[in-house]
């Protein structure tokens, strides 16, 4: 910000030599000092609004077309009072222009004329950042813009200011920010002071209202279809749902080791054990893993569960939850990701099982162009150490090995990918024509997997099976395998009717749908590496 659109205090505080953060935070609470000397609160809690800036009328404002600096506005017209941050002041001889922003990034401008001079003082004593409050009609600018005329309250026959410091801002606004036209690249500082990037770039909090978008129209879609939601446990004894690494905690009520859970899917299937045929939970799931700019460690995901489907029928049904989810944030189902132009997210989706997707980008690899032959089986190993270096002797890793290196990142235009090996797949049904290969898919869109979903495994004996293999990959070093959860089993051994079951990564999802480029951008509080001690002095 020049000079000139400095506030009084921010260039006393420049002209001091005092413009690094501890000197402006000196200042400042000296600023707050002198206003309880003279009985002013700056942290005060008594001037109520009649509206957010954002839901101001326009119509009102257009009443009047421009206004003089000495003009009245008519006595008739309504008057209101706002609050909002203060992040510019233009001066004028004895006028000011004070710029308000508001929520969802609403701005307005205060107008205030000198002759009212209790309110024309204050606002020498503002401060970028700090929260104002003001009172008056709203008129044009002869710019059109809209403003207001700050003028006095009338209060029991006493005129009271119209224009009110309710919060002081001791910690300036971060500095590269304030420069017009500039934005705060620093994506570490952003990540860590949310708050700020938030105040400085207001379009970080318009991703989270699209997330809230998102959450919303998945509750609708689903209770609309008959599903129930349900919250499961977060602290569990096993370690289930999925192929993750726990984080582990300690109860110590009963003296007790429980995992933080992976995955909500086990809880899902008792509950639909107990009669509950559609089910659904959002919930945030934790995995001890690596940060990257697609992984958390703690995120957020919806699953759902319907008896009486396949994993077939859920393809037709997230193609619907995405196409409106779509609709829902962007108004269209075609979107721009990143380097990604014209991603459509109508339906239908593309189909492919992960066996021909393999064939097609390495056309040498040993795949059958029909169903999986012994031969096929046998060869794919060798031909997989032979184009990646290094590859298990197990068919199925060896498959999924080459999908991952050769094909997950081509997969821009929405795929769902099918028939994944058994051996990855605990907790999916067999298919009935190949045992070695399970009814599931994952739906991916721009190179990233953002669904998970398959026919789920209802034979309580074959369960127990999965579980003890899960087993004995742990005890060989796999610490991302599952616990044998002999509960889960007993509820098998009820009877739980067929299922498909799908688990969505909201966090991913709303990357794709707003299109950011990080993780870290559309969760308000990412996990970060311990940040270094700032200056000493800064804080108070």
């Amino acid at each position: 910000m020049s000079e000139k659109n400095q506030t009084p205090a921010a260039s006393a505080a420049a002209a001091d030599g005092r413009s690094d953060l501890v000197g402006q935070m000196t200042a400042r609470r000296k600023t707050v000092q002198t206003l309880r000397d003279h009985g002013k609160n700056p942290f005060a809690n008594d001037a109520p609004i009649t509206h957010q800036i954002y839901a101001l009328p326009a119509s009102e404002a257009d009443q009047v077309a421009s206004l003089p600096l000495d003009a009245e506005v008519n006595a008739t017209q309504p008057r209101y009072a706002v609050a909002g941050r203060l992040l510019q002041v233009n001066e004028m001889g004895k006028a000011k222009f004070l710029f308000l922003r508001g929520d969802r990034g609403s701005m307005l401008q205060l107008y205030l004329r000198a002759e009212n001079a209790e309110a024309f003082a204050l606002s020498g004593s503002l401060d970028l950042g700090d929260i104002v409050w003001a009172h008056g009609p709203l008129f044009r600018t002869r710019k059109g813009k809209r403003a207001l005329l700050v003028e006095d309250v009338r209060v029991e026959g006493a005129a009271r200011p119209g224009l009110r410091l309710l919060t002081k801002a001791i910690r300036p606004l971060p500095g590269k920010a304030l420069q017009e036209g500039e934005k705060a690249t620093d994506d570490d500082w952003r990540y860590r002071q949310r708050y700020a990037d938030m105040i400085v770039h207001p379009e970080a909090a318009e991703v989270f209202r699209k997330r809230a978008t998102i959450v919303r129209e998945m509750r609708h879609f689903f209770d609309e279809r008959g599903y129930v939601e349900c919250d499961t446990r977060m602290l569990l004894p096993t370690n289930g749902g999925a192929a993750a690494r726990p984080f582990r905690t300690h109860m110590n009520v009963l003296n007790l080791d429980l995992n933080l859970r992976i995955a909500t899917e086990l809880d899902l299937k008792r509950l639909v054990v107990g009669g509950i045929d559609r089910v659904y939970e959002i919930g945030r799931i934790f995995r001890n893993e690596g940060l990257s700019r697609f992984h958390n460690p703690e995120f957020t995901t919806i699953e759902f569960y319907q008896a009486y489907a396949t994993y077939a029928d859920l393809m037709d049904l997230t193609e619907a939850l995405f196409e409106r989810l779509c609709l829902a944030v962007n108004g269209t189902t075609t979107i721009d990701y990143q380097e990604h132009k014209g991603v459509q997210l109508a339906r239908p989706f593309r189909r492919a099982t992960m066996r021909q997707l393999v064939k097609q980008a390495r056309p040498d690899a040993p795949i059958a162009d029909g169903p999986c032959t012994d031969a096929e089986w046998a060869a794919l190993p060798g031909y997989a150490k032979q184009v990646l270096g290094d590859a298990s002797p197990e068919y199925g890793h060896c498959l999924v090995a080459l999908f991952e290196r050769f094909v997950e990142s081509s997969l821009v235009q929405p795929t769902f990918v099918c028939e994944f090996p058994t051996v990855v797949s605990p907790l999916s049904r067999k298919n009935d024509r190949d045992p070695r290969f399970v009814d599931r898919f994952e739906l991916f869109v721009v190179g990233k997997e953002i669904a998970n979903a398959f026919s789920e495994l209802n034979d309580p004996d074959d369960q127990r099976e999965r579980f003890l293999s899960q087993v004995a990959a742990k005890q060989r070093g796999d610490h991302e395998a599952m616990d044998y959860d002999e509960d889960f089993c007993r509820a098998l051994e009820y009877g739980m009717p067929p299922t498909a079951g799908e688990g969505i990564g909201i966090d991913r999802l709303t990357m794709l749908l707003c299109n950011q480029a990080s993780i870290h951008d559309v969760i308000p509080f990412p996990q970060l590496r311990p940040e270094s001690a700032e200056p000493a002095g800064a804080g108070g």
